[in-house]
């Protein structure tokens, strides 16, 4: 393998990445971000359009940077993508943009990665910090296959007007779920739908918000490892989701067994045409690039402990679900993640250094 210029590349250029090329560049390393979009901003600019923020602006920031403004407000879709902008012009790091990854290749005790344009760089370390956006799970029900109305994940949903005046189903219990549902409310008739009661939570217990509680507490720095499994994150709620709820501007029902043909089958055996079924039910990593390299497993999770690959030394992960804490894959909490990785990649990079000199 030829000497690189870069000790790391980092795919992805959203919260993760960003938030790898700082810690990364703070502790001597020199990362190159590769992100497949036009924009240094992640995914943020392709979430719906009404996308809101669960956390305040203090608390939904990466390490350096203040989001600027009221603290206490809760930013648009649109905010966030510009704050990632602004980070990403003030790292010490060369990113690309519009540079897709197409394959990571494990060579001469490194990497290869393959751009989809052909170009081949050599890389003594990767960090994957692509996401999830880019792989939304989608649930197979039966008749699915043969249903005559439309059928779309969240992640491919914008805004309610292509279905005013449209009977639409919205799967899901979490905060997107509740958060798309009410959005057509006005010009729609939807139904939440289910496999269990929505758990609402206080946005603003006691007078602060959530995030507050989380930070002063410890549980936003609580070791992902002390719990068997993450529990069910709640919908934050400062009264207008269970609001509409109430009033019957949207209402909520058990989980629908299928489908046939425009109609969806409810539990209780009835059938009801539906225009649209929206399925916000989550996100799988999208780690398509490291199919070759034989790191994950059937469920295309990553074979890692706290972000470090525990087959392929120098290949690490950042911005997953529960990766070491609760705020793993948040603005917020990312950045204690980034700097845990950057500095075992440090640690390696010096060993390695030490045993060729010793040589």
């Amino acid at each position: 393998m030829t000497a690189s210029p870069f000790d790391v590349v980092v795919i992805g250029a959203g919260q993760a990445g960003l938030a790898a090329a700082r810690a990364l560049s703070r502790t001597g390393l020199r990362p190159l971000v590769l992100e497949a979009a036009e924009r240094a901003a992640g995914s943020w600019p392709r979430y719906y359009d009404s996308l809101t923020l669960f956390s305040p602006a203090r608390y939904s920031t990466l390490p350096g940077l203040a989001f600027g403004g009221d603290p206490d407000r809760y930013p648009h879709r649109d905010e966030v993508a510009a704050y990632l902008e602004r980070y990403a012009a003030g790292l010490d790091a060369e990113i690309r943009t519009g540079a897709r990854v197409k394959q990571v290749r494990a060579e001469g005790g490194g990497f290869t990665v393959e751009l989809a344009g052909g170009t081949v760089l050599d890389a003594p370390a990767v960090i994957a910090a692509s996401g999830s956006f880019g792989n939304p799970y989608l649930p197979a029900l039966p008749g699915q296959e043969t249903f005559t109305g439309q059928i779309l994940h969240a992640a491919a949903y914008r805004n309610p007007a292509p279905h005013a005046g449209q009977r639409v189903v919205v799967v899901g219990a979490g905060n997107s779920a509740i958060q798309i549902a009410r959005d057509l409310a006005d010009s729609a008739t939807v139904t939440l739908a289910t496999r269990a009661a929505i758990r609402f939570v206080n946005q603003q217990p006691f007078g602060r918000d959530l995030h507050f509680w989380l930070t002063v507490t410890g549980f936003d720095r609580l070791p992902a490892r002390l719990l068997d499994s993450p529990p069910r994150v709640p919908v934050l709620d400062d009264g207008r989701y269970r609001r509409a709820l109430a009033e019957g501007r949207m209402d909520r029902r058990p989980m629908f067994t299928g489908f046939a043909g425009d109609d969806v089958i409810w539990a209780d055996g009835t059938r009801e045409h539906v225009d649209a079924v929206i399925f916000a039910t989550g996100y799988r990593p999208h780690l398509p690039y490291l199919h070759a390299l034989g790191v994950l497993d059937e469920h295309g999770r990553p074979h890692q402990r706290g972000g470090v690959s525990l087959t392929h030394p120098g290949l690490g992960f950042l911005g997953l679900e529960w990766q070491r804490s609760p705020s793993s894959n948040t603005l917020r909490g990312v950045g204690r993640d980034a700097v845990h990785l950057a500095r075992y990649l440090r640690i390696r990079r010096s060993n390695r250094s030490r045993v060729r000199v010793d040589r």
